[in-house]
């Protein structure tokens, strides 16, 4: 099963104002700051990094570890802020779960801090 929560599309972004841009509407704010929260652990970058980098652009929990250095329930427990905060998408296959960075998430994120 995929999970993620959507982020911002180009065209939303538009509407529904910047931080730079004037006081944001509603639910903007704590979603915006999901996602930078989650990017602010070296850890997470890192571990986008190493998805985003590999060669099939998606990685198994169990090869996420030894990179990080990191047990595995910690490894998941990374990648989980990651998802929630709409950065990665996550794949149950048998008892592995494979991750994808999210194609534009990372540019919607930088997008909020752009005046409109």
């Amino acid at each position: 099963m995929t999970t993620a929560l959507p982020l911002l599309t180009q065209d939303d972004s538009a509407c529904c104002g910047t931080v730079a841009g004037g006081a944001l509407e509603s639910e903007q704010p704590e979603r915006i700051a999901r996602v930078f929260k989650a990017l602010g652990d070296p850890t997470r970058v890192k571990l986008l990094s190493l998805i985003g980098g590999s060669e099939t652009g998606e990685m198994c929990i169990c090869d996420l570890t030894d990179p990080v250095g990191l047990s595995q329930p910690t490894v998941s427990h990374h990648m989980k802020q990651l998802v929630e905060a709409g950065l990665a998408t996550r794949e149950q296959r048998g008892k592995w779960a494979y991750f994808r960075v999210i194609d534009g998430a990372l540019e919607n994120a930088a997008r909020t801090l752009l005046p409109q």
